[in-house]
């Protein structure tokens, strides 16, 4: 095996998650023997039963001794969402600030090695030694509370590794962009910044949380005789904030509907967030006040079929239903992928008689991320000599290190998952691309999303399986009728029943021919059965073939 151990002279990037992709970030940065990582999150899936995909962590397994910690950027599902799956494999010290440390402990509560995991709480704006890296944290703006820039400093240069970000005057909930410190180290002098691409191809800004604020208010004013609902990220703790106190504006009480907003709404009032906010009542109360006091805020706003947004347009919500007295706002983006799921969930909210708001009509939503102008921003204020683009799918990549040229960077590498960066002034390149995949959470346990567990079920998905169980004498005639089990092939009844007398057949001719050799016979005997089936169906299915040969 390869080794992939840093000396002295080398300060290497390694990205195996979120570098071609929006999502799933797993950042590694590698010096004198060390490494360090950098977030570690999810992205999510609705095939073949798995919802939840994590990057692949392989790579620095051989390594997990010299791996001194993990570093969260933020508490976003696409940055923390693997830990509870991953971190057993990795067992370093987990390093964050007071909100994304809640969230944490809230995602491992019920895990059985919660109490061995080392959770260290940094304050904001915080510095600390992790083996030979030095880190601070820079406060910046997001969608959610706490989002950090960390400058991660070591003998041979400074690497500024932005996390996910935006330029936001007004962001409500938590500080403004730390922009004196990053003109600080800008002077000090930065050897490479790895920055979010995610808006690189939008102009201007990404807009203020205040303006969504003062645009809900608005609009909620429109419908003064009815329920208001407020769909949106549960993370986005301003967001949360914004609608309660647009209904308090308009003498509304708050109803919390899904687990995630409470788990959140729980860690932002014990990072110190939220303090302004009436109380929430519950979904029992508000279902029992008339629709012009009441505002409900709810998850679901990507169409996520077990949301509670998604089960009350399906009437499968326990206690509320919605009707002609409902208008529904859905105060977020539709994430690449979800447009099928969030036009079904819109379309069923309709059809239930609720008006339905978006922020394709009103301006009822801003990006997290940052757009073309803040970028340039930011290089403005950091002045790398090197430009790392991630978090965006390649075409934002290659944009992103246009962009970075045009403000005077001097060099660009563009990476992929697996994509081992040196960097070092003049000749920051590619010197390796190593193992970089997904692995996928099936039940309880993580496999390989390329595993043939995975391979088998979507196989069997399009073209069903057919089993067949039969026994036979040492002569190849059969000693009674064959069973067969047939799923995904055929319509029940008269169909299935000609299928299996075909089969009969063909397997009476098979065995006569090859019963001599059990593996050729099984082998022919799954063949003929394929073959009749694909010319009677044109479909494939997996044939398993069960033989009991009588030896008298």
């Amino acid at each position: 095996m390869v080794t992939h151990l840093p000396t002295k002279n080398d300060l290497w990037f390694l990205p195996l998650g979120g570098a071609g992709e929006i999502g799933m970030n797993l950042n590694l940065f590698g010096h004198d023997s060390q490494w360090l990582m950098v977030d570690l999150g999810i992205t999510f899936n609705d095939r073949l039963g798995i919802e939840i995909i994590a990057p692949d962590p392989t790579f620095i397994l051989p390594y997990q001794e010299k791996l001194k910690g993990l570093v969260l950027t933020h508490a976003h599902e696409d940055h923390v969402g693997a830990l509870p799956y991953l971190w057993p494999y990795l067992r370093c010290p987990v390093y964050a600030t007071p909100f994304t440390a809640a969230i944490v402990r809230q995602k491992i509560a019920d895990k059985s090695w919660r109490n061995e995991l080392q959770l260290i709480e940094v304050p904001l704006s915080g510095k600390l030694d992790i083996g030979v890296f030095n880190i601070e944290f820079i406060t910046l703006t997001h969608s959610i509370p706490e989002p950090n820039a960390l400058a991660i400093k070591t003998p041979l240069g400074t690497i500024v590794h932005t996390g996910d970000w935006k330029i936001d005057p007004e962001p409500l909930v938590g500080d403004v962009t730390n922009e004196s410190r990053l003109t600080e180290l800008g002077k000090e002098g930065v050897l490479a910044m790895v920055c979010d691409s995610t808006n690189v191809f939008t102009d201007g800004v990404s807009g203020s949380e205040q303006a969504v604020r003062d645009e809900l208010i608005k609009q909620i004013g429109k419908y003064p005789n009815d329920r208001i609902t407020i769909a949106c990220f549960a993370s986005n703790v301003a967001r949360i904030e914004t609608a309660a106190l647009a209904a308090k504006h308009h003498g509304r009480k708050v109803a919390l509907i899904g687990r995630s907003l409470h788990r959140m709404v729980h860690a932002a009032q014990y990072a110190g967030y939220l303090k302004n906010v009436p109380a929430f009542i519950s979904d029992e109360e508000a279902i029992k006040l008339p629709p012009e006091k009441i505002l409900f805020i709810m998850t679901g706003s990507q169409g996520e079929p077990r949301s509670a947004l998604a089960r009350i347009a399906a009437n499968q919500h326990p206690v509320v239903r919605m009707d002609s007295d409902d208008v529904v706002f859905f105060s977020s983006r539709i994430i690449p992928g979800n447009e099928k799921g969030i036009g079904l969930l819109q379309n069923n909210l309709v059809k239930g008689g609720s008006q339905v708001v978006t922020a394709n009509e009103e301006d009822i939503h801003v990006s997290g991320h940052p757009a073309r102008d803040e970028l340039k921003k930011m290089y403005k204020w950091v002045r790398p000599r090197i430009a790392i683009p991630v978090h965006g799918e390649a075409r934002h990549l290659l944009e992103h290190a246009r962009l970075a040229k045009s403000q005077g960077v001097k060099e660009v590498v563009i990476p992929e998952n697996g994509s081992l960066i040196q960097i070092e002034p003049g000749h920051s390149h590619i010197i390796d691309n190593v193992q970089a995949g997904r692995w996928a959470l099936d039940g309880n346990r993580m496999i390989p999303a390329v595993s043939p567990v995975l391979k088998d079920r979507n196989k069997i998905s399009i073209q069903g399986i057919i089993v067949a169980s039969l026994n036979a004498d040492k002569f190849g005639q059969l000693l009674k009728d064959p069973k067969f089990t047939i799923l995904g092939v055929t319509e029940p009844g008269k169909e299935t029943e000609t299928l299996k007398k075909d089969l009969q057949r063909v397997i009476r001719d098979t065995l006569l021919d090859d019963h001599k050799n059990d593996e050729a016979c099984l082998e022919a005997l799954r063949l003929i059965i394929r073959q009749t089936v694909n010319q009677r169906f044109g479909k494939k299915p997996i044939v398993e073939v069960h033989l009991g040969v009588e030896k008298k």
